[in-house]
């Protein structure tokens, strides 16, 4: 017999364990205090560092250059001010039509359930979102249920937030019981990038409601680097293969982490090792706080010209940049990225 109560309490028991403090991450990966400690305090007071015990072991201890290591360490460059870098860049305090809800397509809409998240990727384009102001109540079903039913268009849910699997089992269930009793809604896609960092998440509870929703079910994860994937996030996430739902998975293209093709191609044969199909390459969003992340657009479009020559097509994660106001993304590969 499962005992469904042991596995949330583990995941839960890593949830509430995060390594927060920079001093301990350095001690944890036996860096120096003296080059990185100042600059990662300050930037922790803007937005706190956050991250998973596991995910730090699959850091390169001594190695202050770690891809992965780079994506969660404060950098006192996230405090310096950039033009052009704001902090709502995809304008999705207009698309923010009730608590909780992000309009921006017409035949989808997303749901913000949760502020938090199990890890802080210093690039966060919502870094500077007002969860606390628009995370919906159960008060505010009704209206959001109204809001859907009056759009008939609308056949798609995106959980988001936050992280929607920083969300216990049993509220999961709740929104899954309340989205699956609309008629027109008929594809649940879950964004979330907390498999990757805390795979313990995906326990048997989990996987039993994805597999036996009437709903078809999309879980979109976030995975930048081959080097996340290890051997048991791998074997978790194959736990979700089923008829019923369809794991894919969008990265953000970042200096330092995974700016070169070599790098891009083998994460699309890892992912492809756990049965999820390579989505979306995004070029990052200009958030105040991640300048030092962004790159030239021309040397982009060189790294993909470069991807595409060494991948199979169904392999390929398109090329896209969101662009607040347009009503898709936006392919640019042989465009202008300006």
């Amino acid at each position: 017999m499962i005992n469904y109560l042991y596995q949330e309490q583990n995941w839960k028991t890593e949830l509430s364990n995060l390594i927060t403090d920079p001093n301990e991450l350095l001690d944890e990966l036996s860096l120096s205090k003296d080059q990185l400690l100042s600059g990662s305090i300050l930037a922790s007071e803007a937005f706190k560092l956050r991250v998973p015990r596991s995910f730090v072991q699959k850091i390169k201890k001594g190695d202050a250059y770690d891809p992965l290591l780079l994506q969660i360490l404060p950098h006192h460059l996230e405090l310096e001010e950039h033009a052009g870098y704001v902090v709502d860049p995809l304008g999705e305090e207009e698309a923010n039509q009730l608590p909780g809800v992000l309009h921006k397509y017409k035949s989808r809409f997303l749901l913000t359930l949760t502020g938090a998240c199990a890890v802080h990727c210093r690039y966060c384009f919502r870094r500077h979102f007002p969860y606390q102001e628009n995370l919906p109540k159960n008060q505010d079903w009704e209206n959001i249920k109204q809001y859907i039913e009056a759009r008939p268009e609308i056949n798609e849910i995106i959980l988001s937030g936050g992280d929607p699997l920083t969300l216990t089992n049993q509220k999961l269930s709740i929104w899954l019981k309340r989205i699956e009793s609309i008629e027109q809604i008929k594809i649940l896609r879950i964004h979330s990038r907390t498999p990757i960092v805390l795979p313990s998440r995906i326990d048997n509870e989990f996987t039993y409601l994805l597999k036996n929703s009437r709903l078809r079910i999309i879980l979109v994860l976030h995975c930048n680097h081959e080097n996340e994937l290890d051997d048991f996030t791998v074997s978790q996430l194959k736990s979700l293969i089923h008829p019923n739902i369809m794991m894919f998975n969008q990265s953000v293209i970042l200096k330092g982490v995974n700016d070169s093709a070599q790098t891009l191609v083998n994460l699309s044969y890892r992912l492809f090792d756990a049965h999820i199909i390579p989505y979306y390459l995004h070029v990052l969003d200009k958030v105040k706080g991640a300048h030092h992340f962004d790159l030239d657009s021309e040397y982009i479009e060189s790294i993909y010209t470069e991807v595409l020559a060494n991948l199979p097509g169904y392999l390929v994660p398109k090329l896209v940049r969101e662009i607040a106001g347009e009503r898709n993304k936006t392919p640019i590969y042989g465009n202008s990225m300006a």
